[in-house]
């Protein structure tokens, strides 16, 4: 990998975070790559304006923070093919992100950033490919992007707590959804809201796209794994108060009336996602993480 051009993005109100990168920053230009630090967070979009500033995309982001700042770097940087390493430094659970301590390993007694910036140079590292999703409304040009998932949801909760959505797969119509809403997740995205909505955990290496209703009013309702390319239509119906709200990965995307039809499918874009740890295992990062392999009596998981 060339490393010519870096950007550091933190987690905004994360102090260890902020640590991290300028730890970094300093490591980088020490060996004359161009660096660029850039906080990131709900109310903190860096993205824009970094790309104004340099003008073209960077060699690497590395992104410090949870699963939260690692979704918004890669809905900016997918579409520029640029490959994200992630920290979870200040971060929950950190599904995407890597453990902080990759960043303080060393091969010998020299300094472990000197070891992370050899690695990445040489090649000694894996890239992975995450499917993500795109959303469309019909009569506008905006596109909205996601790792994770899009989700719809009640837009006024006071004046209409539920709301009612068509689904259209394939140009059939499937089902009606009475509810709180329909979330439309990718395998990436299925042990996030999808999973807390009852949804299936898929492996990364699926591409598929998870249909799930948020507390159906029918029991006939049931999640739904479709092919990744398969194209989905969602549109809200009911009296003109019962606006739906579009949400991109925890971001809200626009307000859809009645009528309006929502096509979400598979971006043609993947986010690039730098790997590091030697044997990655999926399942050993769900066992760690929602507390699996133990019983109630024991904390260790059995010897078999």
């Amino acid at each position: 990998m060339r490393l010519e051009s870096v950007w550091l993005i933190h987690r905004a109100a994360s102090q260890a975070a902020l640590r991290q990168a300028r730890r970094c920053a300093e490591s980088l230009r020490g060996q004359g790559v161009a660096v660029a630090v850039a906080m990131s967070g709900a109310s903190a979009n860096p993205f824009p304006g970094l790309l104004a500033d340099e003008g073209h995309p960077p060699d690497l982001a590395v992104v410090l923070g949870g699963d939260g700042t690692v979704l918004g770097a890669a809905r900016h940087l997918a579409p520029l093919d640029v490959p994200i390493l992630s920290f979870n430094v200040g971060g929950h659970f950190g599904f995407l992100a890597q453990e902080r301590k990759l960043l303080s390993q060393a091969a010998g007694d020299g300094d472990p950033l000197d070891d992370l910036w050899q690695r990445l140079r040489h090649d000694r590292f894996a890239l992975e490919r995450r499917m993500m999703l795109e959303a469309r409304i019909d009569g506008t040009e905006t596109v909205h992007t996601a790792l994770n998932d899009v989700y719809f949801r009640p837009g006024i909760e006071a004046e209409a707590p539920t709301c009612v959505l068509e689904l259209e797969i394939d140009g059939e119509v499937v089902d009606q959804y009475r509810g709180d809403g329909l979330i439309i997740a990718t395998a990436t995205g299925s042990t996030g809201y999808s999973m807390a909505a009852g949804g299936p955990i898929l492996h990364p290496g699926v591409e598929a796209i998870v249909v799930n209703p948020i507390c159906a009013m029918s029991l006939s309702s049931r999640p739904l794994v479709v092919p990744p390319r398969a194209q989905l239509a969602v549109w809200p119906l009911g009296e003109a108060n019962r606006k739906v709200r579009l949400w991109k990965d925890g971001a809200h995307a626009c307000v859809l009336e009645p009528g309006d039809r929502c096509r979400v499918g598979r971006a043609p874009h993947a986010a690039l996602m730098v790997l590091l740890e030697q044997s990655p295992s999926y399942y050993r990062s769900l066992t760690r993480k929602l507390h699996w392999a133990g019983s109630l009596t024991a904390a260790e998981p059995s010897p078999n």
